[in-house]
């Protein structure tokens, strides 16, 4: 989901808006605030200054046993570490470092059709190609999208088994964040993959997220990996790096899919910020992320037994409990008025509990707005007391409905 804004307001002496900005503006002025609040429930990948994300990265760098390992050109010394260290820690045997996931993505299904003979690829219409690329996996690489349900949620094993038209690979993003961030349960995710075998099919994971999904499933990455051909993973999503993603899988393949990343423009001379930052995510973030799963059960809880005594007519906590540390909240109002009293409560109280709300489109109902609620270190220091203290500060901004 896109975290656009059409305007927003300017304070006033009470700390409320009412003079349009434009979207730059408005854009600007909300990181400023929600940056520089003292309490949050996580930090945002836009908040500080350059020189403090680039101090980070050198302190922790200057920390290791090497500071921080060779510098690489053209993909070998800190990036190929890099990949050895994702390939390791999803159990496959080669990874392969991409400057952006839509690229990784791209290579990964390209390289699954010449090998399969089917150009088609089954997928969620929510999932990130299909909503978030802009058509590239027809217009650049050549592919056909089939989609197996259009529920929100992951396809079942009846649906992947029941489809008619043949396809060559089944692409699982998990979780499937337009949906909420749902995901299947272990035994349907294993069904799931084992109705695409019998197609003959390959299955490639969109896990752009999928660090966060072991609490879930109650099984390591390596275990949820070995269901699949190939694996995609983001380093800036949840590991808090600068950018970046991997591919990984067996050898072969990832030999081709170097080739393809080079003739895709994602041979890159120097990438050591982003894989320094990568490798300071898996050893910081990685280990934290079961304990941000937990607490985000716990806040999003809070948020409904706030929304229950205040009395608010309608609302959605979605999915419940969630399923990572991320989820989703919905409120009867307009996107804009309830960005505005996100942005109003952190202006008067110093406490970031919402940020953008957007219109849930033409698949949600009318009248209504959603947000993308994630709970990361800064906010397992909420109780649940904090937090239904924060929701009710935050609707007595609100108008009445």
């Amino acid at each position: 989901m896109d975290e656009g804004v059409d305007q927003n307001v300017d304070e006033d002496k009470s700390g409320r808006s009412d003079q349009p900005m434009d979207s730059a503006e408005a854009r600007r002025y909300q990181a400023e605030v929600w940056g520089g609040a003292a309490r949050k429930l996580a930090h945002s990948p836009v908040e500080g200054t350059v020189g403090d994300r680039l101090r980070a990265l050198a302190d922790w760098a200057a920390d290791t046993e090497d500071d921080g390992g060779l510098l690489d050109s053209y993909g070998d010394g800190l990036v190929e570490e890099l990949e050895r260290r994702v390939a390791a820690e999803l159990g496959l045997p080669a990874a392969v470092f991409f400057p952006t996931g839509t690229m990784a993505q791209q290579v990964a299904l390209r390289c699954w059709a010449g090998r399969t003979g089917s150009p088609v690829v089954a997928l969620h219409p929510l999932a990130h190609p299909e909503v978030h690329e802009g058509g590239a996996l027809g217009s650049v690489s050549g592919l056909r999208t089939v989609h197996l349900t259009d529920d929100p949620r992951p396809p079942t094993a009846a649906e992947v088994r029941g489809h008619t038209e043949p396809f060559g690979t089944l692409m699982l993003e998990l979780p499937l964040r337009d949906a909420g961030f749902v995901l299947p349960t272990w035994d349907e995710l294993v069904e799931a993959v084992e109705a695409a075998r019998e197609r003959d099919a390959v299955v490639h994971m969109d896990g752009a997220r999928l660090w966060e999904c072991a609490p879930h499933f109650g099984r390591d990455l390596r275990e949820i990996a070995a269901l699949a051909d190939s694996v995609y993973v983001s380093f800036y999503k949840s590991l808090g790096g600068l950018s970046g993603a991997a591919l990984a899988g067996p050898e072969d393949v990832m030999e081709e899919a170097r080739v393809w990343r080079h003739r895709y423009g994602g041979q890159v001379f120097q990438q050591y910020p982003a894989a320094v930052s990568a490798l300071r995510g898996l050893e910081r973030e990685l280990p934290r992320l079961p304990s941000y799963v937990a607490h985000a059960r716990v806040v999003a809880a809070s948020l409904r037994a706030a929304f229950e005594e205040t009395g608010t007519p309608w609302f959605r906590v979605h999915p419940e409990p969630p399923h990572t540390h991320q989820f989703q909240v919905w409120l009867p109002y307009d996107p804009d008025v309830l960005t505005a009293a996100s942005l109003a409560l952190t202006e008067t109280a110093g406490t970031v509990l919402f940020r953008r709300w957007h219109s849930p489109g033409a698949g949600g109902p009318p009248g209504v707005a959603v947000t993308e609620v994630t709970v990361g270190e800064p906010g397992l220091a909420w109780t649940a007391t904090d937090v239904r203290d924060a929701v009710r500060a935050f609707l007595a901004l609100l108008p009445r409905p």
